[in-house]
């Protein structure tokens, strides 16, 4: 096993690395068209503090049907377009693009129920003292929900990690890629286990670093 580690050492180095930077770059531009797309989804909702069905209705349907799409037929149709937007077709940077349009509508939905959650009163109260929409979304609204926005960025990370090792079929690297390359198509099982045991690894560690952050802002723990 010493002598896996020593062999293979470099190349898991890197596939971490890789993993790491599809996964942290992903998730902000996820979050950058996200966020604003589930806030718009909320606000526009019937009962929402500024009704509009038409755009709601049409918002939900777009949403709806790229989060349908499994990632991998996703970043294989995709992969023309992530080619001329990266300039290439391979490596971690061919596969943002996918994984920005698969995560992005998923953050959508994950803000939209992190807003739902916020009681009414706090709204209706922002109101009664004239605050206008836009103060409500970024002065009650998104503060009030940062809790559960974090633990919700958590989520949104940890399923980035899974898409950006899916990504690995396509030859994105990172750690899906060794795992298949290795793992499947030259029969070294124990690479393919490592690489496992490190995304698990990171998966933990993002979890767990979330919920502790989450937890200390949360005024109910106060």
């Amino acid at each position: 096993m010493a002598d896996l580690f020593a062999r293979y050492a470099p190349l898991l180095v890197q596939g971490l690395e890789e993993t790491l930077y599809m996964t942290v770059l992903s998730t902000i531009l996820a979050y950058v068209f996200g966020l604003p797309l589930g806030v718009l989804v909320y606000v526009t909702k019937e009962g929402g503090i500024h009704p509009y069905q038409p755009l709601n209705q049409v918002l939900g349907w777009i949403i709806n049907l790229i989060r349908s799409v499994p990632f991998l037929i996703l970043i294989v149709t995709l992969n023309p377009l992530s080619k001329l937007i990266a300039g290439t077709s391979i490596g971690p940077r061919s596969s943002i693009f996918a994984l920005v349009v698969a995560a992005a509508p998923f953050v959508a939905r994950m803000v939209e129920s992190s807003l739902e959650e916020l009681s009414t009163g706090v709204v209706e109260a922002a109101k009664t003292m004239g605050a206008s929409d836009l103060q409500i979304i970024t002065k009650v609204l998104i503060p009030e929900s940062v809790p559960s926005l974090i633990r919700g960025l958590s989520i949104s990370a940890i399923t980035l990690i899974g898409y950006s090792a899916m990504a690995g079929v396509v030859g994105a690297g990172g750690l899906g890629d060794i795992a298949i390359r290795y793992g499947v198509h030259r029969y070294e099982e124990n690479v393919m286990y490592i690489t496992v045991i490190l995304i698990v690894v990171v998966v933990q560690v993002i979890q767990s670093a979330f919920n502790l952050t989450a937890r200390q802002i949360d005024k109910r723990n106060r």
